[in-house]
């Protein structure tokens, strides 16, 4: 690295993460990369990262964790895949993610929470496209053929064949994960979305559940489908919403299907605060 980029970026271990990391985040944000010398995902998301943190000329410190060197470090985070990534401002974890995002990403993650600082840098640095779900397909699909024996690559592929709407291919590559990341956050919501997407299959579509429900407030059938769609398409609090009426009004329809849609549907969300929301009205309804 040159001086410009060890201004920016530094090296984290036990000895230092509480002053460098901790303490230095009260002033400015540190992004800490959990990351490994074998890591295939990792030699492409680095050097983006270092050239980021070069760009906001200060705006943020990068802190790198080799997670061989660093593993009781790893575990206090709860590093379960790598490369992970995480904010940390004001000594708390601000955001995050797992997994090497592409340029594109990573600019629209920074600018979330960070503005760069003007300096003697480019202003205008060009942004690479992000790339559509195909395309980050075939990405990994060549990269698990140059790489055979990096079974992250093929956890990531599971993640970009779902988006892509690959259903039965995505669970293909999950059912053949290594036990450690068969049980990945990432792998186990994939799984639990995957095994609502299947419930859905030959039932209505959303319009016709929506004047099921208006019909016959107490179709029960169509709260539960309905509640599936909303929650893998848009508005994922109307579709709990859904769940915890029939918690309410028919708790044991259907072999308790409520609570069984509730807490499979907590395992498919990445939102904190809904998940914690709905988590305590659920437990209000049961006790």
């Amino acid at each position: 690295m040159n001086a410009t980029v060890t201004a920016h970026v530094f090296d984290v271990d036990q000895d230092n993460f509480e002053a460098e990391v901790l303490q230095a985040s009260l002033k400015t944000p540190v992004l800490v990369d959990f990351w490994a010398t074998w890591c295939g995902p990792c030699k492409s998301l680095g050097p983006m990262l270092e050239k980021l943190a070069v760009e906001y000329n200060g705006a943020f410190r990068l802190g790198k964790v080799d997670v061989d060197k660093n593993q009781e470090l790893a575990g206090v985070f709860g590093i379960r895949s790598i490369p992970t990534v995480m904010l940390v401002k004001d000594g708390q974890i601000l955001d995050g993610f797992a997994g090497a995002l592409p340029e594109g990403q990573l600019r629209e993650f920074l600018s979330r929470h960070l503005q760069p600082i003007d300096g003697d840098i480019d202003e205008t640095p060009q942004e690479t496209p992000a790339e559509s779900p195909e395309q980050t397909i075939n990405r990994l699909q060549q990269q698990i053929a140059a790489e055979p024996n990096r079974p992250e690559f093929k956890l990531d592929l599971a993640l970009a064949l779902a988006q892509a709407g690959h259903a039965s291919a995505a669970e293909a590559e999950l059912n053949a994960l290594p036990a450690n990341l068969a049980i990945d956050t990432r792998a186990v919501r994939l799984r639990s979305q995957l095994d609502l997407s299947r419930s859905l299959e030959g039932t209505p579509a959303l319009e016709t559940l929506q004047q099921r429900v208006q019909a016959n407030p107490q179709d029960w059938e169509a709260h539960d489908l309905l509640g599936v769609r909303l929650l893998l398409g848009n508005d994922p609090a109307a579709g709990l919403d859904h769940w915890l009426l029939l918690l309410e009004r028919a708790r044991d329809w259907n072999d308790g299907q409520a609570k069984k849609r509730l807490l499979a549907a907590f395992n498919t969300l990445d939102d904190a605060e809904l998940v914690g929301r709905y988590r305590r009205k659920m437990a209000s309804l049961l006790f």
